[in-house]
């Protein structure tokens, strides 16, 4: 046998060995992964403290039904300083279209992911001032990620429709307006006067920062670039087509919509947002891309190369569970 055919006969021995091994391992991720979420609640994160009557209070079910026109939630780790700007700028534009229309609720659920600071203070100082129906505090003892948190502040929500918003505030909360405009596009009713129907609705809208990403470019270095480029192809490749921006903390969902995506979320860490599109699109509900306002605002907890490579690192779980049937989407399409 010659030194050719000794090579080739090594390197598929080596290939055989490298694919038994990746299917004993496949088989392993499927036998001890979990189907559907297991989501982990302690019984002190089931209330919130109502000042008005001293009491701790219930958090509602997003299975029942709305009982205000919106629900903000704003997840939180470690923000005492960012929140207070972001709030203050939240409850005046909803407080300024409560005045318009009187009938108009809202609510501000703000989730504090195992904060350290003084987070969940600031928060409460400020359900004191405008009463827990309008604001209040869902404090995690332990931090779960930002998907975590924020299924957990959706999945106690009251809303017709529901937005997530970042912390930081970098996106202009006015910037509502355009995402309601779209989403009322999709359902055919006003999201503002037809309460009912936009909450029995499949919708969801979400803001993007595509239409920044020349100037981002140019303010990044190459490595960053690099690492963001090869998170979109991953993005692409793997779970979501079409959407630019899967990673802008601005998204509003009508509760049906919200109810059924983050019943089947898996992913607790910043990939979330991903695979709640993923989920959505497979779902077949409506998904619209809006450009919105943004600006970055200091203080930010998440190291971008880390963050990015540990959201490829779940991008690869993501298409490979569902691929592999570890896990599953509750829910049935929609036609």
């Amino acid at each position: 046998m010659d030194l050719l055919t000794i090579f080739l006969v090594m390197v598929l021995y080596g290939i055989a060995i490298a694919l038994a091994l990746l299917i004993v391992l496949v088989i392993i991720l499927y036998i001890i992964t979990d189907t559907y979420p297991v989501v982990e609640r302690y019984k002190d994160e089931e209330t919130y403290n109502d000042y008005l009557t001293n009491t701790k209070l219930r958090f509602p079910s997003i299975l029942e039904e709305e009982s205000v026109s919106l629900s903000v939630v704003v997840p939180a780790y470690n923000e005492e300083k960012r929140l207070p700007p972001m709030l203050d700028e939240t409850i005046e534009f909803l407080e300024n279209r409560q005045k318009e229309n009187p009938s108009y609720k809202y609510e501000i659920i703000i989730v504090s992911d195992g904060s350290k600071d003084s987070t969940v203070k600031v928060a409460e100082s400020y359900s004191i001032k405008y009463g827990s129906d309008k604001v209040k505090c869902l404090e995690l003892i332990k931090n779960r990620g930002k998907g975590g948190a924020v299924r957990l502040g959706i999945q106690s929500s009251r809303g017709a429709t529901i937005l997530f918003a970042d912390a930081d505030g970098a996106s202009k909360f006015e910037d509502l307006t355009k995402l309601e405009v779209a989403l009322k596009d999709i359902v055919k009713c006003d999201p503002l006067k037809d309460v009912k129907t936009t909450s029995e609705s499949l919708g969801i809208v979400i803001g993007s920062r595509a239409h920044l990403e020349k100037e981002s470019l140019a303010k990044r270095n190459i490595f960053r670039n690099i690492l963001m480029y090869g998170f979109h192809f991953l993005v692409w490749l793997f779970t979501v087509k079409g959407i630019k921006d899967t990673q802008c903390g601005f998204k509003l969902f009508t509760r049906k919509a919200a109810r059924i995506c983050f019943e089947s979320l898996h992913v607790n860490r910043w990939a979330f947002d991903v695979e709640l599109l993923y989920i959505a699109q497979k779902l077949n509900i409506p998904i619209s891309e809006i450009p919105v306002r943004w600006t970055e605002i200091e203080g930010s907890k998440v190291t971008p190369v880390v963050a990015w490579i540990q959201m490829g690192f779940d991008l690869g779980l993501i298409w490979l569970k569902y691929r592999i049937g570890a896990w599953k989407i509750k829910s049935e399409k929609t036609e």
